[in-house]
């Protein structure tokens, strides 16, 4: 008996040593590996081997609780149940709750258990004499069971055998667990790799789209061009958003027509030119003339020997003015245009109406100016002959005033009354101003070509100067007004056209004499710059109000109420200045304060004094 129960405690020791080993090997299977199939498929074979019966598997449960043989391991010639989804109407809500709380069920004999008909269908189904199911729990909640057949006989599972799928029923519970969290973080991390690239490719597409309007809006702000611009728009809407088709189409002035104006397309055919009338298309042009974009799938006429339907994006081109056309876009029906998309064309179809708007503006100050330009030359050409037409008889008439003066002088001598002599000073003074006029508006029409006929002499401005001025002083003297030079003796020469700059200077003088009252003073002065010369005529007790600044320069516009002497005038003369500085090179610019008014000339010309030699 002792050797009988030693016996005894060596197999049984040797049975729970065996039943470590497994339970080892499989935990650390469990942890070295996340492939939940392949651990429960080693898991049952395993068991099998151990427990040596005919049937190991493991039987998940669905939703509805029903169920599927998920694995399994049989012995030779035993028939397999895998795959199999069972549902097993005995299998109800307090069967789940005690599986849930840990119960073991043990079967020695299918026959004597006094099981439910419907349970003993299902295990004779299998063909199973005795059974051994135990629970396998994940996370707290019932995921399956871990099941044991024996399908030769009955049989009476061993203690230490229920212990041991217990234990690994918690295995499995724990590689179930990991493994789906695995499965979560997998899918957590598929998720956001698909939301990282989602988020890539919308920056690259706003990247794009950026550049897009960039390169538009630079295309409108730098040129005038519309249909370099508008070709741009088409083709780089069709380059970014990768479509085979994108038009232009723009409405007649009563919006009755609507023609394809620019059209990029990657095949045939083009419909550039194509004319719609746009009351065959009512519930479309509806819609757009009351500015709202469309997207819609249709059958592309222009496409139609092919039957081809295309997803088609219309977005109206208007602003504050109205509506100027429509941008088209063409892509296959099963591709959609994205709200990202429709709001760039939106974006772009913005700007192509600025285009248009400045581009048919410029155009129409083109047309403008081209008018004003053939009228500025017909007024010259009128002026020119005018001038010719006055000469002769002006100059006849001078020739008569001095002829009779001489002969009156002849007759008469010294014996002509005051008012005689008032009247032939009149007459003579009115042939002058309008011998003058005449010079005047003939050096207007034939300036550009007295630059041909200049000569350039060095001059040594502080002699020069009074030498201008004489002319004035008996006028000066009679209107008490003061005219005085300022110029240093050290001014270097400096080098200029005599005619054109003393016709200038000239000018400036008689305006002065004529608009400064009496007791005021004129200046003349001369100062030396950088890179040239600065002259200055002055005079006070006047000021030009800066609203008539800005055209003191034009043809004939006199400054109203500022004729002390009653000269009057014809608006030629400050005009002309302009034109004879300019032909020199340089510029002229009018300051006025309270009472004094300053005409500056700025000169470029050579002062360096090493070339006095030259004269």
């Amino acid at each position: 008996m002792p050797d009988s129960n030693a016996n005894n405690n060596s197999e049984t020791f040797a049975l729970s040593q065996e039943q470590a080993n497994l339970l080892t090997a499989i935990a650390l299977r469990i942890r070295q590996s996340l492939d939940l199939e392949v651990i429960l498929s080693q898991t049952v074979a395993e068991v099998r081997q151990f427990l040596q019966t005919d049937r190991v598997l493991i039987y998940r449960f669905e939703p509805d609780w029903s169920g599927v043989v998920v694995v399994e391991s049989i012995r030779y010639q035993a028939q397999t149940v895998f795959g199999f989804k069972i549902e097993d109407p005995c299998f109800a809500a307090e069967h789940i709750e005690k599986y849930r709380q840990g119960r073991i069920h043990i079967i020695e004999n299918v026959l004597e258990a006094n099981l439910a008909p419907c349970y003993t269908d299902v295990l004779n189904a299998f063909e199973v004499k005795a059974n051994l199911v135990v629970p396998i729990l994940a996370n707290g909640e019932l995921w399956g069971l871990l099941i044991a057949h024996h399908c030769e006989s009955s049989r009476q599972w061993q203690p230490a055998e229920v212990e041991l799928l217990k234990q690994l029923s918690t295995q499995v519970g724990i590689a179930v667990q990991q493994a789906e969290l695995y499965e979560q973080v997998q899918s957590l991390n598929s998720y956001l790799e698909q939301k990282v690239k989602q988020r890539t490719a919308k920056l690259q597409s706003s990247v794009k789209f950026e550049t897009l309007i960039r390169k538009v809006t630079e295309k409108v702000r730098d040129s005038l061009d519309e249909p370099q611009i508008l070709q741009t728009v088409t083709q780089e809407l069709g380059r970014v958003l990768k479509i085979e088709r994108c038009k232009i189409e723009l409405y007649n002035s009563d919006r009755s027509m609507a023609t394809v104006a620019y059209e990029y397309t990657i095949e045939s055919p083009n419909c550039q030119g194509t004319v719609r009338q746009v009351a065959n298309f009512p519930e479309l042009y509806q819609q757009l003339l009351q500015k709202q974009s469309l997207q819609f799938v249709e059958k592309v006429p222009e496409l139609s020997p092919r039957k081809i339907q295309a997803t088609r994006l219309v977005c109206p081109i208007f602003d504050d003015r109205g509506i100027l056309g429509n941008l088209w876009l063409l892509r296959p029906k099963e591709e959609l245009f994205e709200q990202s998309e429709i709001m760039l064309v939106e974006q772009v179809a913005n700007q192509c109406a600025i285009a248009i708007r400045q581009a048919r503006l410029y155009q129409q100050s083109q047309i403008q100016v081209e008018e004003l330009a053939k009228l500025n030359i017909i007024k010259d050409d009128f002026l020119r002959t005018i001038s010719h037409e006055l000469r002769t008889p002006m100059s006849s008439i001078q020739l008569a005033s001095e002829t009779l003066e001489a002969l009156l002088e002849k007759e008469i001598g010294s014996n002509k009354s005051a008012t005689f002599t008032r009247v032939l000073d009149i007459f003579r003074s009115a042939c002058q101003r309008q011998n003058q006029l005449v010079d005047d508006l003939l050096t207007l029409c034939y300036i550009d070509a007295k630059k041909e006929t200049m000569t350039m002499q060095w001059l040594e401005l502080s002699v020069w100067l009074p030498q201008i001025i004489e002319p004035f002083q008996e006028r000066i003297n009679t209107q008490n007004q003061e005219l005085l030079v300022d110029v240093l003796p050290s001014l270097p020469l400096f080098k200029s056209d005599v005619s054109t700059i003393k016709r200038a200077l000239t000018e400036l003088l008689n305006n002065a004499c004529k608009y400064t009252p009496a007791g005021e003073r004129i200046i003349i002065s001369a100062q030396p710059m950088q890179d040239g010369i600065k002259l200055t005529v002055s005079n006070t007790g006047i000021e030009i109000p800066l609203s008539e600044q800005q055209r003191v320069f034009d043809k004939f516009y006199r400054i109203p109420n500022h004729d002390p002497w009653q000269y009057g005038g014809t608006g030629i003369g400050l005009a002309l200045v302009k034109k004879l500085v300019e032909l020199l090179g340089g510029k002229i610019q009018l300051a006025s304060q309270p009472r004094q008014t300053n005409f500056i000339i700025f000169l470029p010309c050579e002062t360096m004094m090493n070339e006095v030699s030259e004269i």
